[in-house]
């Protein structure tokens, strides 16, 4: 039997409940999204969400490409990394240190989405971090945590600094490593990245270009949490809602089978 044979003979439906399938579908459609913006690196990087009800989360199969996730492949683990149910895959180590640092001390907070982009690392190995200088910037200017370089996260020691780091924000930029979000769902973290990811790559156009950089206004960087709730509809979050239909749409025209 192929790998994909074999990823697509395991089914979870009935074997979990059915808030549990839901979060699965969501968050393999998640993954699914990461690697059709092409926010992937190979098998690496990670997202969890966790099991409602519960303080266990679901994290993807070391060793599969994000493109292959299926709801049924995902592995849920406890805060201590133990496997709860059968799975032939393991995770990611330094994956398991990053998200049970988060899920451990914010109960607000449904899923962490951590990716290593090129433009997010370049952005992350630059002092300043974020600039001012796109509307894009706003949203994540305005709950922007910085987590200072450790080496591969293979150290739970370091959990502790960065849930210091972390503190209530819900944008975080791992120095010289990548970017992270985290939210009350896994649309809205997906959302959050999108415009984290885009805020990069609008900086690191810009900087290209060798004009000078235009910031925008302290006044209105200060008025910028109140402006991204009436943009999105949501005082908590980013609205993720309200794009999470359209991308769903947008992935079953291509593919469906994440919902496995």
């Amino acid at each position: 039997m192929t790998v994909a044979q074999s990823l697509h003979s395991l089914n979870l439906k009935d074997q979990v409940s059915a808030a549990e399938w839901q979060a699965r579908v969501d968050l393999a459609a998640c993954y699914r999204l990461v690697a059709a913006y092409g926010w992937d690196d190979l098998i690496f990087t990670h997202i969890s969400a966790k099991v409602p009800g519960t303080e266990d989360f679901l994290i993807n199969p070391y060793g599969l490409m994000f493109e292959e996730i299926t709801a049924s492949s995902l592995v849920k683990v406890d805060l201590a990394g133990n496997k709860l149910m059968d799975s032939p895959y393991d995770i990611n180590p330094a994956g398991y240190t990053i998200h049970s640092a988060v899920h451990e001390v914010r109960p607000d907070v449904t899923c962490v989405l951590h990716t290593h982009t090129a433009s997010g690392v370049a952005v992350a190995a630059q002092r300043q971090g974020i600039l001012p200088i796109s509307q894009q910037s706003l949203f994540v200017l305005s709950s922007l945590a910085f987590h200072d370089y450790e080496g591969v996260a293979l150290n739970h020691e370091e959990k502790a600094r960065l849930q210091a780091d972390l503190g209530e924000r819900n944008f975080m930029l791992l120095r010289n490593h990548g970017l992270m979000t985290c939210s009350t769902s896994v649309a809205d973290a997906f959302l959050m990245m999108f415009t984290f990811q885009r805020a990069c790559d609008i900086q690191v156009l810009a900087q290209g270009g060798g004009a000078e950089l235009i910031p925008i206004p302290q006044q209105i960087l200060d008025g910028a949490r109140a402006m991204a709730a009436g943009v999105t509809r949501s005082k908590q979050g980013m609205g993720g809602a309200l794009a999470w239909p359209a991308l769903l749409r947008k992935l079953d025209r291509k593919d469906p089978s994440y919902r496995e």
